[in-house]
């Protein structure tokens, strides 16, 4: 397979990862997650990083085998010798974008996180200042009004 079909083909499986982290981004940014959706997405998207893998481990390994030097540099290379410097630039450009996608993802899931984990304190809290007793009423707490009268 040339460069140029490689790099095709991981440009088409990078647009795959950023439809699925675009999917993922809308989610967790709803009101309400869908927790099943979003763990297909995240089954999807896994599938489709070992894809995104096997043509970049099958990209290196053509670059190492024709001589090129390692790295960012000898893809470079690789790719102008070879006529195809326009689609690794574009290869380049859909990876910083799933990047981008991917660390913004990653702070949503973390605000999500910090909210839910203030929401469980404030009702850990609210739970145990307010006791009862064993006839099913509200005990008294200090600095508390007793509303049983």
């Amino acid at each position: 397979m040339s460069l140029a079909k490689l790099l095709q083909e991981q440009q088409l499986r990078l647009d795959g990862v950023i439809e699925l982290l675009e999917q993922e981004r809308e989610l967790l940014a709803a009101a309400d997650i869908d927790g099943r959706q979003l763990a297909a997405i995240a089954e999807h998207k896994q599938r489709r990083l070992q894809q995104l893998e096997a043509t970049e481990t099958l990209r290196h390994s053509v670059q190492h085998r024709l001589g090129y030097a390692e790295g960012a540099a000898g893809a470079r290379q690789a790719a102008d010798d070879a006529g195809c410097l326009h689609e690794w630039e574009n290869t380049l450009e859909r990876t910083r974008k799933a990047h981008r996608l991917n660390t913004m993802n990653g702070q949503l899931v973390s605000l999500r996180m910090g909210q839910n984990k203030r929401l469980l304190e404030f009702i850990h809290e609210a739970a145990e200042k307010t006791t009862y007793g064993a006839s099913g009423r509200v005990r008294a707490q200090p600095g508390r009004f007793n509303t049983s009268v």
